[in-house]
Protein backbone atom coordinates (compact mmCIF):
# COMPACT_ATOMS: atom_id res chain seq x y z
CA UNK A 1 0.00 0.00 0.00
CA UNK A 2 1.74 3.41 -1.21
CA UNK A 3 1.80 6.00 1.60
CA UNK A 4 0.75 10.04 0.42
CA UNK A 5 3.15 12.90 1.76
CA UNK A 6 -0.35 13.92 3.23
CA UNK A 7 -0.65 10.73 5.05
CA UNK A 8 3.17 11.16 6.13
CA UNK A 9 2.60 14.82 7.37
CA UNK A 10 -0.56 13.51 9.37
CA UNK A 11 1.49 10.90 11.13
CA UNK A 12 4.11 12.95 12.18
CA UNK A 13 1.85 15.19 13.73
CA UNK A 14 0.18 12.69 15.26
CA UNK A 15 3.67 11.56 16.93
CA UNK A 16 4.33 14.83 17.43
CA UNK A 17 1.00 14.81 20.07
CA UNK A 18 1.33 11.41 21.41
CA UNK A 19 5.02 11.35 22.00
CA UNK A 20 4.82 14.21 24.15
CA UNK A 21 7.97 14.21 26.80
CA UNK A 22 8.42 10.83 25.35
CA UNK A 23 10.26 12.39 21.82
CA UNK A 24 13.71 13.68 22.76
CA UNK A 25 13.90 17.56 22.64
CA UNK A 26 15.94 17.73 19.82
CA UNK A 27 13.95 15.31 17.85
CA UNK A 28 10.57 17.12 18.96
CA UNK A 29 12.35 20.68 18.11
CA UNK A 30 12.77 18.78 14.13
CA UNK A 31 9.77 17.72 13.93
CA UNK A 32 8.52 20.82 14.40
CA UNK A 33 10.80 22.15 11.68
CA UNK A 34 9.98 19.45 9.10
CA UNK A 35 6.00 20.42 9.78
CA UNK A 36 6.47 23.84 8.84
CA UNK A 37 8.99 23.45 6.27
CA UNK A 38 6.82 20.91 4.22
CA UNK A 39 4.03 23.35 4.89
CA UNK A 40 5.89 26.52 3.67
CA UNK A 41 7.36 24.39 0.82
CA UNK A 42 4.13 22.96 -0.56
CA UNK A 43 2.69 26.49 -1.10
CA UNK A 44 5.62 28.13 -2.92
CA UNK A 45 6.09 27.59 -6.10
CA UNK A 46 4.82 23.48 -6.07
CA UNK A 47 5.95 23.60 -10.15
CA UNK A 48 9.28 24.33 -9.35
CA UNK A 49 11.88 22.00 -8.22
CA UNK A 50 15.29 23.26 -6.56
CA UNK A 51 18.44 20.73 -6.97
CA UNK A 52 21.43 21.78 -4.66
CA UNK A 53 24.98 20.85 -5.86
CA UNK A 54 27.06 20.35 -3.13
CA UNK A 55 30.33 19.07 -2.49
CA UNK A 56 33.64 19.60 -0.72
CA UNK A 57 36.19 22.26 -1.11
CA UNK A 58 38.53 21.20 -4.37
CA UNK A 59 35.87 18.96 -5.84
CA UNK A 60 34.84 21.38 -9.10
CA UNK A 61 31.41 22.06 -7.82
CA UNK A 62 31.20 25.47 -9.37
CA UNK A 63 33.56 24.73 -12.46
CA UNK A 64 30.45 21.83 -12.82
CA UNK A 65 27.71 24.17 -12.48
CA UNK A 66 29.20 26.28 -15.12
CA UNK A 67 30.03 24.01 -17.63
CA UNK A 68 26.16 22.32 -16.88
CA UNK A 69 24.51 25.90 -17.75
CA UNK A 70 26.91 26.91 -20.39
CA UNK A 71 28.03 30.13 -18.87
CA UNK A 72 30.24 31.67 -15.74
CA UNK A 73 27.15 31.62 -13.86
CA UNK A 74 29.44 30.63 -11.18
CA UNK A 75 32.82 32.35 -10.10
CA UNK A 76 35.72 30.17 -10.29
CA UNK A 77 39.37 30.11 -9.03
CA UNK A 78 40.84 33.62 -8.28
CA UNK A 79 38.01 35.58 -8.34
CA UNK A 80 35.76 32.93 -6.49
CA UNK A 81 38.45 30.50 -4.89
CA UNK A 82 35.59 29.36 -2.08
CA UNK A 83 31.82 29.73 -2.79
CA UNK A 84 30.76 31.82 0.40
CA UNK A 85 27.13 32.33 -0.58
CA UNK A 86 24.54 30.24 -2.58
CA UNK A 87 24.16 31.07 -6.08
CA UNK A 88 20.56 30.55 -8.25
CA UNK A 89 20.63 29.94 -11.31
CA UNK A 90 16.65 30.18 -12.92
CA UNK A 91 15.09 29.53 -15.93
CA UNK A 92 11.38 31.49 -14.53
CA UNK A 93 12.47 34.68 -13.55
CA UNK A 94 9.17 35.71 -11.58
CA UNK A 95 7.84 31.92 -10.57
CA UNK A 96 10.90 31.34 -8.05
CA UNK A 97 10.97 34.52 -6.21
CA UNK A 98 8.68 33.82 -3.35
CA UNK A 99 10.76 30.30 -3.43
CA UNK A 100 14.33 31.84 -3.21
CA UNK A 101 12.93 34.45 -0.79
CA UNK A 102 12.29 31.45 1.51
CA UNK A 103 15.55 29.96 0.71
CA UNK A 104 17.35 32.96 1.72
CA UNK A 105 19.25 33.11 -1.69
CA UNK A 106 20.49 36.61 -2.52
CA UNK A 107 22.81 36.21 -5.53
CA UNK A 108 20.43 35.15 -8.91
CA UNK A 109 21.26 34.24 -12.41
CA UNK A 110 18.44 34.19 -14.69
CA UNK A 111 18.94 32.19 -17.57
CA UNK A 112 17.07 31.66 -21.26
CA UNK A 113 18.98 29.05 -22.52
CA UNK A 114 17.40 25.85 -21.03
CA UNK A 115 19.48 23.38 -19.58
CA UNK A 116 17.61 20.69 -20.91
CA UNK A 117 14.10 20.71 -22.40
CA UNK A 118 11.76 19.82 -19.66
CA UNK A 119 13.56 22.19 -16.85
CA UNK A 120 11.59 25.13 -17.41
CA UNK A 121 10.99 25.98 -13.90
CA UNK A 122 14.31 24.03 -12.49
CA UNK A 123 16.15 25.86 -9.62
CA UNK A 124 19.73 25.05 -9.19
CA UNK A 125 21.80 25.70 -6.69
CA UNK A 126 25.52 26.48 -6.91
CA UNK A 127 26.11 26.04 -2.41
CA UNK A 128 28.88 26.87 -0.58
CA UNK A 129 31.26 24.09 0.27
CA UNK A 130 29.93 21.74 3.02
CA UNK A 131 33.30 21.38 4.65
CA UNK A 132 34.88 24.64 4.96
CA UNK A 133 36.25 26.01 7.58
CA UNK A 134 34.02 28.94 8.02
CA UNK A 135 30.93 28.06 10.08
CA UNK A 136 28.91 30.70 8.12
CA UNK A 137 29.43 28.46 5.07
CA UNK A 138 29.21 25.12 6.64
CA UNK A 139 25.73 26.87 8.32
CA UNK A 140 24.26 27.82 4.76
CA UNK A 141 25.00 24.56 2.77
CA UNK A 142 23.57 22.11 5.91
CA UNK A 143 20.24 24.43 6.07
CA UNK A 144 19.92 23.84 2.50
CA UNK A 145 20.48 20.44 2.07
CA UNK A 146 16.81 20.36 4.34
CA UNK A 147 15.22 22.51 2.03
CA UNK A 148 16.09 21.56 -1.55
CA UNK A 149 13.66 19.12 -3.48
CA UNK A 150 17.14 17.35 -4.89
CA UNK A 151 20.47 16.77 -3.59
CA UNK A 152 23.55 16.36 -6.35
CA UNK A 153 26.99 15.45 -4.32
CA UNK A 154 30.01 16.26 -6.49
CA UNK A 155 32.85 14.39 -5.39
CA UNK A 156 36.37 14.02 -6.98
CA UNK A 157 38.77 11.18 -7.73
CA UNK A 158 41.19 12.37 -4.95
CA UNK A 159 38.64 12.24 -2.43
CA UNK A 160 35.58 10.12 -3.00
CA UNK A 161 36.14 7.44 -1.05
CA UNK A 162 36.93 9.89 2.01
CA UNK A 163 35.09 8.72 5.37
CA UNK A 164 34.10 12.60 6.70
CA UNK A 165 32.32 12.92 3.03
CA UNK A 166 29.90 9.63 3.07
CA UNK A 167 29.75 9.55 7.35
CA UNK A 168 28.79 13.15 7.70
CA UNK A 169 27.15 14.48 5.01
CA UNK A 170 25.97 11.72 2.71
CA UNK A 171 24.66 8.98 4.72
CA UNK A 172 22.78 10.98 7.21
CA UNK A 173 20.61 11.45 3.69
CA UNK A 174 19.92 8.23 2.99
CA UNK A 175 16.32 8.11 2.97
CA UNK A 176 16.73 10.92 0.19
CA UNK A 177 18.08 8.39 -2.14
CA UNK A 178 15.04 8.93 -4.85
CA UNK A 179 15.91 12.64 -5.52
CA UNK A 180 20.35 12.27 -4.91
CA UNK A 181 22.71 12.09 -8.11
CA UNK A 182 26.60 11.56 -7.65
CA UNK A 183 28.54 13.10 -9.55
CA UNK A 184 32.09 11.85 -9.62
CA UNK A 185 33.56 15.30 -11.41
CA UNK A 186 37.27 15.58 -12.62
CA UNK A 187 37.74 12.72 -14.15
CA UNK A 188 40.23 13.88 -16.95
CA UNK A 189 42.48 13.13 -14.39
CA UNK A 190 41.73 9.55 -14.62
CA UNK A 191 43.43 7.40 -17.42
CA UNK A 192 40.25 6.52 -19.54
CA UNK A 193 40.39 2.46 -19.13
CA UNK A 194 40.35 3.52 -14.86
CA UNK A 195 36.95 5.94 -14.71
CA UNK A 196 34.47 2.52 -14.75
CA UNK A 197 36.64 0.95 -11.87
CA UNK A 198 36.59 4.39 -9.88
CA UNK A 199 32.78 5.10 -10.40
CA UNK A 200 32.18 1.13 -9.40
CA UNK A 201 33.76 1.70 -6.07
CA UNK A 202 31.87 5.12 -5.92
CA UNK A 203 28.37 3.30 -6.57
CA UNK A 204 29.77 0.38 -4.05
CA UNK A 205 30.48 2.78 -1.21
CA UNK A 206 26.86 4.96 -1.96
CA UNK A 207 25.47 0.91 -1.29
CA UNK A 208 27.05 0.92 1.59
CA UNK A 209 25.76 4.39 2.99
CA UNK A 210 22.61 2.97 2.83
CA UNK A 211 21.47 4.87 -0.82
CA UNK A 212 21.31 1.89 -3.37
CA UNK A 213 18.77 4.05 -5.46
CA UNK A 214 21.31 7.04 -6.15
CA UNK A 215 22.65 7.56 -9.49
CA UNK A 216 26.42 7.78 -9.53
CA UNK A 217 27.38 9.48 -12.93
CA UNK A 218 31.06 10.07 -14.42
CA UNK A 219 31.80 13.82 -15.54
CA UNK A 220 34.51 16.15 -16.50
CA UNK A 221 33.76 20.05 -16.09
CA UNK A 222 36.65 20.65 -17.93
CA UNK A 223 36.49 18.42 -21.23
CA UNK A 224 32.52 18.23 -20.99
CA UNK A 225 32.77 14.20 -20.61
CA UNK A 226 29.33 12.90 -19.33
CA UNK A 227 27.49 16.40 -19.29
CA UNK A 228 24.63 15.52 -21.39
CA UNK A 229 23.94 12.37 -18.79
CA UNK A 230 24.39 14.92 -15.84
CA UNK A 231 21.89 17.21 -17.67
CA UNK A 232 19.56 14.62 -18.52
CA UNK A 233 19.34 13.20 -14.97
CA UNK A 234 18.82 16.94 -13.71
CA UNK A 235 15.84 17.32 -16.23
CA UNK A 236 13.87 14.24 -15.35
CA UNK A 237 14.09 15.55 -11.89
CA UNK A 238 12.61 18.73 -13.05
CA UNK A 239 10.48 16.50 -15.12
CA UNK A 240 9.35 14.50 -11.82
CA UNK A 241 6.57 16.47 -10.63
CA UNK A 242 6.58 14.04 -7.31
CA UNK A 243 10.12 15.13 -6.64
CA UNK A 244 9.47 17.70 -3.81
CA UNK A 245 6.84 15.25 -2.19
CA UNK A 246 9.19 12.37 -2.60
CA UNK A 247 11.80 15.04 -0.29
CA UNK A 248 9.19 15.81 1.97
CA UNK A 249 8.24 11.94 2.25
CA UNK A 250 11.87 11.00 2.57
CA UNK A 251 12.21 14.19 5.66
CA UNK A 252 9.42 12.51 7.48
CA UNK A 253 10.71 9.18 7.03
CA UNK A 254 14.28 9.78 8.01
CA UNK A 255 13.13 11.91 11.23
CA UNK A 256 10.53 8.50 11.87
CA UNK A 257 13.69 6.22 11.51
CA UNK A 258 15.19 8.07 14.59
CA UNK A 259 12.23 7.90 16.55
CA UNK A 260 12.07 4.34 18.66
CA UNK A 261 8.62 2.87 18.63
CA UNK A 262 6.93 2.30 21.99
CA UNK A 263 7.35 -1.50 22.02
CA UNK A 264 4.44 -3.55 22.29
CA UNK A 265 1.36 -2.02 23.56
CA UNK A 266 -0.91 -4.01 25.57
CA UNK A 267 -4.82 -3.41 27.16
CA UNK A 268 -5.95 -2.88 30.31
CA UNK A 269 -6.42 -6.37 31.77
CA UNK A 270 -10.05 -7.41 33.37
CA UNK A 271 -8.31 -9.38 36.58
CA UNK A 272 -5.94 -6.72 37.06
CA UNK A 273 -8.18 -4.20 37.14
CA UNK A 274 -10.15 -6.15 39.54
CA UNK A 275 -7.14 -6.89 41.84
CA UNK A 276 -6.28 -3.42 41.69
CA UNK A 277 -10.26 -2.40 42.87
CA UNK A 278 -10.20 -4.57 45.61
CA UNK A 279 -7.17 -3.89 46.63
CA UNK A 280 -7.58 0.17 47.35
CA UNK A 281 -10.97 -0.53 48.19
CA UNK A 282 -9.73 -2.15 51.42
CA UNK A 283 -7.00 0.33 51.93
CA UNK A 284 -9.67 2.85 51.42
CA UNK A 285 -11.92 1.47 54.08
CA UNK A 286 -14.60 -0.25 52.09
CA UNK A 287 -14.44 -3.13 55.01
CA UNK A 288 -14.49 -0.78 58.04
CA UNK A 289 -17.54 1.39 56.65
CA UNK A 290 -19.41 -2.17 55.72
CA UNK A 291 -18.79 -3.55 59.00
CA UNK A 292 -19.84 -0.18 60.48
CA UNK A 293 -23.53 -0.38 58.82
CA UNK A 294 -23.93 -4.03 59.78
CA UNK A 295 -23.09 -2.55 63.49
CA UNK A 296 -25.27 -0.17 63.14
CA UNK A 297 -28.15 -2.47 62.03
CA UNK A 298 -27.55 -4.76 64.44
CA UNK A 299 -27.82 -1.75 66.98
CA UNK A 300 -30.46 -0.05 66.05
CA UNK A 301 -32.42 -3.83 65.33
CA UNK A 302 -31.96 -4.60 68.86
CA UNK A 303 -33.23 -1.30 70.43
CA UNK A 304 -36.73 -1.98 67.94
CA UNK A 305 -37.04 -5.69 68.82
CA UNK A 306 -35.11 -6.39 71.97
CA UNK A 307 -37.20 -6.83 75.50
CA UNK A 308 -37.93 -3.02 76.26
CA UNK A 309 -37.00 -3.81 79.81
CA UNK A 310 -33.27 -3.87 78.62
CA UNK A 311 -33.54 -3.04 74.96
CA UNK A 312 -32.53 0.71 76.20
CA UNK A 313 -28.85 -0.83 77.30
CA UNK A 314 -28.31 -0.82 73.70
CA UNK A 315 -29.05 3.02 72.89
CA UNK A 316 -26.04 3.91 75.00
CA UNK A 317 -24.22 2.65 72.56
CA UNK A 318 -22.94 4.61 70.34
CA UNK A 319 -23.98 4.52 66.79
CA UNK A 320 -20.69 2.89 64.73
CA UNK A 321 -21.85 4.99 61.04
CA UNK A 322 -22.38 7.77 63.45
CA UNK A 323 -18.85 7.95 64.54
CA UNK A 324 -18.01 7.66 61.01
CA UNK A 325 -19.91 10.78 60.22
CA UNK A 326 -21.90 8.72 58.02
CA UNK A 327 -25.29 8.32 59.77
CA UNK A 328 -28.22 9.78 59.00
CA UNK A 329 -27.64 12.69 60.15
CA UNK A 330 -24.38 14.24 58.26
CA UNK A 331 -22.41 17.54 58.63
CA UNK A 332 -23.55 18.70 55.46
CA UNK A 333 -25.98 17.74 52.91
CA UNK A 334 -24.49 18.10 49.74
CA UNK A 335 -22.38 14.89 49.45
CA UNK A 336 -20.18 16.22 46.39
CA UNK A 337 -18.27 18.51 49.59
CA UNK A 338 -18.63 16.37 52.60
CA UNK A 339 -16.40 14.60 54.19
CA UNK A 340 -16.03 11.27 56.35
CA UNK A 341 -14.68 10.91 59.64
CA UNK A 342 -12.80 7.66 58.62
CA UNK A 343 -9.26 7.77 60.23
CA UNK A 344 -6.68 9.06 57.65
CA UNK A 345 -5.37 5.71 56.29
CA UNK A 346 -2.44 4.17 58.30
CA UNK A 347 1.25 3.61 56.82
CA UNK A 348 0.12 -0.17 56.22
CA UNK A 349 -3.36 0.77 54.02
CA UNK A 350 -1.30 3.42 52.38
CA UNK A 351 1.49 0.97 50.94
CA UNK A 352 -1.18 -1.20 50.09
CA UNK A 353 -3.20 1.14 47.85
CA UNK A 354 0.65 2.35 46.31
CA UNK A 355 1.69 -1.67 45.48
CA UNK A 356 -1.64 -1.82 44.05
CA UNK A 357 -1.24 1.08 42.05
CA UNK A 358 1.86 0.53 41.07
CA UNK A 359 1.34 -2.94 40.19
CA UNK A 360 -1.47 -2.25 37.60
CA UNK A 361 0.82 0.52 36.11
CA UNK A 362 3.57 -1.99 35.71
CA UNK A 363 1.29 -4.67 34.49
CA UNK A 364 -0.39 -2.39 32.22
CA UNK A 365 3.13 -1.48 30.52
CA UNK A 366 4.76 -4.46 30.26
CA UNK A 367 5.32 -4.98 26.71
CA UNK A 368 6.64 -0.62 26.49
CA UNK A 369 9.97 0.61 26.19
CA UNK A 370 11.53 2.01 29.51
CA UNK A 371 10.79 5.24 28.55
CA UNK A 372 7.12 4.82 27.75
CA UNK A 373 6.41 2.66 31.20
CA UNK A 374 8.22 5.37 33.04
CA UNK A 375 5.46 7.95 31.77
CA UNK A 376 2.93 5.74 32.46
CA UNK A 377 4.90 5.12 36.45
CA UNK A 378 4.33 8.87 36.11
CA UNK A 379 0.84 9.18 35.74
CA UNK A 380 0.22 6.06 38.54
CA UNK A 381 2.25 8.50 41.04
CA UNK A 382 0.35 11.34 40.06
CA UNK A 383 -2.90 9.45 40.99
CA UNK A 384 -1.61 8.53 43.58
CA UNK A 385 -1.78 11.95 45.35
CA UNK A 386 -5.01 12.70 44.65
CA UNK A 387 -6.41 9.35 45.43
CA UNK A 388 -7.05 9.25 49.35
CA UNK A 389 -9.06 12.58 49.18
CA UNK A 390 -11.16 11.18 46.30
CA UNK A 391 -11.76 8.10 48.01
CA UNK A 392 -13.05 9.50 51.05
CA UNK A 393 -15.42 11.78 49.12
CA UNK A 394 -16.68 8.87 47.03
CA UNK A 395 -17.06 6.88 50.39
CA UNK A 396 -19.40 10.08 51.77
CA UNK A 397 -22.13 10.09 49.07
CA UNK A 398 -22.62 6.10 48.56
CA UNK A 399 -26.10 6.03 49.65
CA UNK A 400 -25.61 2.78 52.33
CA UNK A 401 -28.11 0.92 53.02
CA UNK A 402 -28.68 2.06 56.73
CA UNK A 403 -32.53 2.15 56.64
CA UNK A 404 -34.97 -0.16 59.46
CA UNK A 405 -36.91 -3.37 58.48
CA UNK A 406 -40.19 -3.69 58.14
CA UNK A 407 -40.38 -6.53 60.66
CA UNK A 408 -39.31 -4.63 63.44
CA UNK A 409 -42.56 -2.66 63.84
CA UNK A 410 -44.28 -6.46 64.51
CA UNK A 411 -41.66 -7.11 66.67
CA UNK A 412 -42.24 -4.06 68.42
CA UNK A 413 -45.88 -4.76 68.99
CA UNK A 414 -45.20 -8.25 70.03
CA UNK A 415 -42.74 -6.97 72.47
CA UNK A 416 -44.89 -4.39 73.83
CA UNK A 417 -47.94 -6.43 74.30
CA UNK A 418 -45.41 -9.11 76.20
CA UNK A 419 -44.83 -6.25 78.49
CA UNK A 420 -48.43 -5.43 79.04
CA UNK A 421 -49.00 -9.13 79.73
CA UNK A 422 -46.52 -9.10 82.13
CA UNK A 423 -47.17 -5.86 83.91
CA UNK A 424 -51.29 -7.31 84.05
CA UNK A 425 -50.12 -10.29 85.57
CA UNK A 426 -48.23 -7.80 88.05
CA UNK A 427 -51.00 -5.69 89.19
CA UNK A 428 -53.21 -8.77 89.95
CA UNK A 429 -50.85 -10.22 92.52
CA UNK A 430 -50.37 -6.89 93.59
CA UNK A 431 -54.02 -6.59 93.75
CA UNK A 432 -54.50 -9.52 95.28
CA UNK A 433 -52.40 -8.81 98.24
CA UNK A 434 -52.55 -5.17 98.95
CA UNK A 435 -56.82 -4.61 98.28
CA UNK A 436 -57.89 -6.97 101.64
CA UNK A 437 -55.78 -4.51 103.27
CA UNK A 438 -57.43 -1.45 103.04
CA UNK A 439 -60.76 -3.20 103.26
CA UNK A 440 -61.63 -4.17 99.60
CA UNK A 441 -62.29 -7.77 98.17
CA UNK A 442 -59.19 -9.52 96.32
CA UNK A 443 -59.85 -10.37 93.34
CA UNK A 444 -59.81 -13.61 92.44
CA UNK A 445 -56.93 -15.83 90.99
CA UNK A 446 -57.59 -18.37 88.83
CA UNK A 447 -55.01 -21.22 88.48
CA UNK A 448 -54.48 -23.53 85.49
CA UNK A 449 -52.61 -26.30 86.41
CA UNK A 450 -51.92 -25.73 89.60
CA UNK A 451 -50.39 -22.53 88.69
CA UNK A 452 -51.76 -18.87 88.76
CA UNK A 453 -52.91 -16.84 86.19
CA UNK A 454 -50.62 -13.91 86.72
CA UNK A 455 -47.69 -15.81 87.90
CA UNK A 456 -48.01 -17.28 84.24
CA UNK A 457 -48.59 -14.05 82.86
CA UNK A 458 -45.79 -12.39 84.44
CA UNK A 459 -43.69 -15.99 83.82
CA UNK A 460 -44.81 -16.00 79.85
CA UNK A 461 -44.39 -12.66 79.61
CA UNK A 462 -40.45 -12.61 80.43
CA UNK A 463 -40.04 -15.79 78.55
CA UNK A 464 -41.83 -14.38 75.40
CA UNK A 465 -39.91 -11.37 75.50
CA UNK A 466 -36.40 -13.32 75.96
CA UNK A 467 -37.37 -15.33 72.99
CA UNK A 468 -38.53 -12.54 70.90
CA UNK A 469 -35.24 -10.59 71.81
CA UNK A 470 -32.93 -13.37 70.62
CA UNK A 471 -35.57 -14.40 67.01
CA UNK A 472 -34.77 -10.42 66.52
CA UNK A 473 -31.23 -10.62 66.97
CA UNK A 474 -30.60 -13.42 64.99
CA UNK A 475 -32.95 -11.88 62.19
CA UNK A 476 -30.96 -8.84 62.71
CA UNK A 477 -27.80 -10.84 62.48
CA UNK A 478 -28.72 -11.94 59.27
CA UNK A 479 -30.07 -8.91 57.50
CA UNK A 480 -26.72 -7.36 59.35
CA UNK A 481 -24.79 -9.53 57.51
CA UNK A 482 -27.06 -8.96 54.10
CA UNK A 483 -26.67 -4.95 54.42
CA UNK A 484 -23.14 -5.14 55.02
CA UNK A 485 -22.21 -7.28 51.83
CA UNK A 486 -24.95 -4.33 50.28
CA UNK A 487 -22.78 -1.94 51.78
CA UNK A 488 -19.57 -3.27 50.23
CA UNK A 489 -20.57 -3.07 46.79
CA UNK A 490 -22.01 0.12 46.68
CA UNK A 491 -19.11 1.41 48.27
CA UNK A 492 -17.14 -0.47 45.72
CA UNK A 493 -19.53 0.59 43.29
CA UNK A 494 -18.41 4.59 43.79
CA UNK A 495 -14.64 3.57 44.91
CA UNK A 496 -14.34 1.63 41.48
CA UNK A 497 -15.72 5.38 39.69
CA UNK A 498 -12.67 7.00 41.35
CA UNK A 499 -10.39 4.08 40.35
CA UNK A 500 -11.24 4.35 36.56
CA UNK A 501 -10.98 8.23 37.11
CA UNK A 502 -7.79 8.51 38.56
CA UNK A 503 -6.22 5.47 38.03
CA UNK A 504 -7.38 3.69 35.09
CA UNK A 505 -8.29 6.28 32.38
CA UNK A 506 -4.43 7.68 33.03
CA UNK A 507 -3.25 4.76 32.10
CA UNK A 508 -5.43 3.76 29.43
CA UNK A 509 -4.94 7.50 27.71
CA UNK A 510 -1.23 6.69 27.76
CA UNK A 511 -1.60 3.12 25.87
CA UNK A 512 -3.58 4.62 23.37
CA UNK A 513 -1.32 6.95 23.20
CA UNK A 514 1.44 4.59 22.88
CA UNK A 515 -0.51 2.93 19.96
CA UNK A 516 -1.05 6.05 18.22
CA UNK A 517 2.53 6.88 18.31
CA UNK A 518 3.22 3.01 16.96
CA UNK A 519 0.78 2.73 13.83
CA UNK A 520 2.04 7.02 13.02
CA UNK A 521 5.71 5.51 13.46
CA UNK A 522 4.64 3.24 10.96
CA UNK A 523 2.90 5.02 8.63
CA UNK A 524 5.95 7.65 9.00
CA UNK A 525 9.16 5.42 8.07
CA UNK A 526 7.22 3.12 5.55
Amino acid sequence: MSVSLDDRLAALRTLRAAGGDNIPAALATEADAVLTRASRRRELSPGSTVVGVFGATGSGKSSLVNALVGAEVARTHVRRPTTSQALAVTWDAEGAVDLLDWLEVRERVVRDELLDPRARQLVLLDLPDFDSIEAGNRAIAERLAAQVDALIWVVDPQKYADDVLHAQFITPHARHSEVTLIVLNQVDLLAPGDVPKVVASLKQIVDRDGIPKATVLPASARTGHGLLAVRKAIGDLAAARSVRDARLAADVAALADRLDSPGIVGRIDSRARAHLLEEVGVAAGADVVARAVAGSYRKRSAQATGWPVVSWIARVRADPLTRLGLGARRTSGDPSVHRSSLPPPNAAAKAKASIAVREFADTAAAGLTETWRSTLRSDAEAALATLPEALDLAIARTQLPARGSWWWAIFAILQWLVVLAGLVGAGWLLAAALLPRIGMPAPEIPQVEGWAVPTLLIVGAVLAGILLGLLGGVLGAITAASRRRKARKRLLVEIEKVVSEKVVAPLDAGLTRAREFAAALKVAAS
